[in-house]
């Protein structure tokens, strides 16, 4: 539950991408939904744009818990541990509302937040392959250390691309993904 007056204009700014598209999302709305004035929302978050990133990087903070979650499972296991990772990252985006506004939204202002997501997504995917990364030093991956930030960068990139755009099953896609990933982290 939200709890600080930044979480509540936060979730506020969820619940209204949500319901109604990000172009529904203004500062007096966000003040009046969360009960505060408008300044007060521009000091908690700043710009429009701020909010906007705020809000995906949050959600990714999510996204990343899952990973972790995938990890700890399978402490024994790179191979497992990414398939497990992969199919809760992809059966946890099949259910998530806000991501489904941002990449279903097709018109006008509401396209804002799709560059986030996609060209520039420089802060998720360095927040993504930086969790990777440190999950993946525990298992001694046979690849040297030149090619093993790009292995990961190639695994990042190929599960955002399926959480934008799935194409199979989340269990069948991260079978895939894990056996490929498998391979390439085998050096």
């Amino acid at each position: 539950m939200a709890t600080t007056t930044r979480e509540r204009i936060v979730a506020a700014a969820v619940e209204m991408t949500t319901s109604s598209g990000w172009a529904a999302v203004t500062m007096a709305r966000l003040a009046d939904a969360a009960g505060v004035s408008r300044q007060t929302v521009y000091n908690e978050v700043g710009s429009k744009p701020a909010l906007a990133e705020t809000m995906i990087l949050e959600e990714l903070a999510r996204f990343l818990q899952v990973v972790e979650g995938a990890f700890d499972a399978e402490p024994d296991d790179l191979t497992r541990a990414i398939e497990r990772a992969v199919t809760d990252v992809l059966t946890y985006a099949r259910a998530n509302k806000l991501l489904h506004a941002v990449v279903s939204a097709t018109h006008g202002a509401d396209t804002e937040l799709l560059p986030l997501l996609t060209t520039n997504a420089g802060s998720l995917l360095g927040a993504a392959k930086d969790v990777i990364s440190a999950r993946v030093a525990p298992y001694a991956p046979g690849v040297d250390a030149a090619h093993l930030d790009p292995a990961i960068d190639m695994v990042v990139r190929v599960v955002l691309s399926h959480v934008m755009q799935p194409s199979g099953p989340p269990e069948r896609t991260a079978a895939d993904i894990a056996w490929l990933a498998g391979r390439v982290l085998r050096g």
